[in-house]
């Protein structure tokens, strides 16, 4: 966006990694919902397609805001006129520097990943958001025992009830085909990258594209196809190594079969879990798929940030931080405008794409000094996405999030197909998950927007029979 507007200046692009993320495929499924691929570049096909842009591989050492200048780890400097800070996310390990312990961030983390689980019998999952989702149903051929501190699986884009309808998926034995990824992935030549990638490891990559586990063959070392078991309401307490474990003699326990009482474990595994209800489980890894925080590091020493609850960088609605010339969009930023109603952050590919277009209009109107208004995508939260090869959206307060007590819902189900749940407060649809293949998320989507008082229809909102599309259109 900003090369386009600017052709004559200068644009430079800092990363660490070799390659960028392009949004490809992408399709706006109705005024605020979008879906598209995410796939890997190598950056020169970027430089070549707008000579003013140039990519520089290196992480950032330093930000001296009051100078204008960034210093890099390879030992330059760049000044800036504007600068706008898309530094994303880092997975929040429950324990750092545990070499049992893995993170899932970016591409080598997920290979990392795909690596370990080829050579195991059973692993800890612990997290219950999108990616713990997505990987604890694509996992087949090894015993996986999921901790959640929820009561309900998915609790971040659903309710108990939706928990309820998709977790028949987990423990059936047939699985449909996964489809054939788009996706392409481009490496470096030569044994320099390799060396390059070891000392960078603890770099975070750019994140995830929303088809990540597509392409990669998540398959351990055993025959059947699938086998979980969910310990809810708790967290874990401890982490112990083989040794360490032994001196405890302690106790850990099998796999839990649904028909017998579960029987202490004679298998010696490299790492165990404690978990806070008391149970001890064995197992050859831990995953930690349990949220993001803020990548703001690199950029806070001897800069005056006003930084959020979240340890985002607080933007205003034009995405600029309180230090002059400066923007952040993306999982680094906090939004601390005034929200729409129906809107609210959450750290997600579709939404860190919107707040880059906006953040590059922005700085296009600063410098021009002309006005903008606030970017439509940011009037009403939507986002679409794959949740056990069920097609998942979600409008608005779907969780009914900041609502209190003052609201009702009203439910539709037919199980194995579909699940409507809608948000209702005054007579006014404010939120809705839609799973299955249930075209609602346009009439939906304009029932939020346009805060129509649906109080006549009452229940009829929701019947089958009544084909509510042509009610509204």
């Amino acid at each position: 966006k900003l090369a386009m507007e600017f052709p004559s200046e200068d644009i430079f692009l800092m990363t660490t990694s070799p390659v960028i993320k392009a949004v490809t495929n992408f399709k706006q499924v109705s005024k605020t919902l979008e879906e598209f691929d995410v796939e890997e570049q190598p950056s020169s096909l970027l430089e070549r397609r707008y000579p003013n842009i140039k990519v520089i591989q290196s992480g950032v050492k330093q930000l001296k805001s009051d100078e204008h200048k960034i210093f890099t780890e390879d030992g330059k400097e760049y000044m800036y006129e504007k600068l706008c800070l898309c530094a994303g996310a880092k997975p929040k390990l429950i324990f750092e520097g545990n070499p049992y312990v893995l993170g899932i961030r970016d591409t080598d983390s997920a290979q990392a990943f795909q690596k370990n689980l080829a050579q195991s019998e059973r692993i800890v999952v612990v997290g219950n958001g999108g990616i713990a989702l997505e990987l604890v149903y694509e996992i087949h051929g090894c015993e996986v025992i999921w901790a959640i501190k929820d009561k309900a699986i998915g609790n971040t884009f659903f309710d108990a009830g939706a928990a309820e309808f998709l977790t028949p998926k987990l423990t059936a034995e047939k699985r449909e085909t996964p489809i054939e990824c788009k996706r392409t992935k481009y490496t470096m030549e030569g044994s320099e990258e390799k060396e390059r990638r070891r000392a960078a490891s603890d770099k975070p990559g750019s994140a995830l594209g929303p088809d990540w586990h597509e392409g990669l063959c998540l398959k351990g070392t055993k025959e059947f196809s699938h086998k979980v078991h969910i310990e809810t309401l708790c967290e874990v307490k401890k982490i112990y190594l083989q040794q360490e474990f032994i001196q405890l003699q302690r106790t850990s326990l099998t796999f839990p079969k649904e028909e017998k009482n579960v029987e202490p474990d004679k298998v010696l595994w490299p790492v165990y879990v404690e978990l806070t209800n008391g149970k001890i489980y064995g197992c050859d890894f831990i995953v930690s798929a349990t949220g993001v925080v803020p990548n703001v590091k690199p950029f806070l020493d001897g800069n005056n940030f006003a930084v959020g609850e979240d340890g985002g960088l607080n933007v205003d609605k034009h995405m600029r931080t309180s230090l002059p010339d400066i923007y952040a969009a993306g999982d680094i930023c906090t939004a601390s405008w005034e929200p729409s109603p129906v809107w609210h952050q959450m750290r997600l590919w579709t939404q860190a794409r919107q707040m880059g277009w906006y953040a590059a209009k922005c700085m296009v109107a600063d410098t021009l000094g002309e006005s903008i208004d606030m970017d439509f995508s940011f009037e009403l939260f939507a986002h679409v996405t794959k949740f056990f090869n069920y097609k998942v959206v979600v409008l608005g307060k779907y969780n009914a999030q900041g609502l209190g007590l003052d609201h009702e819902l009203m439910l539709r189900c037919t199980k194995g197909q579909e699940y409507v749940k809608v948000v209702m407060q005054n007579g006014r649809m404010m939120g809705a998950v839609l799973i299955g293949e249930t075209d609602l998320e346009e009439t939906f989507e304009n029932l939020i927007l346009n805060q129509m008082d649906l109080s006549a229809y009452g229940e009829d909102l929701l019947n089958p029979d009544i084909d509510i599309e042509d009610y509204f259109d």
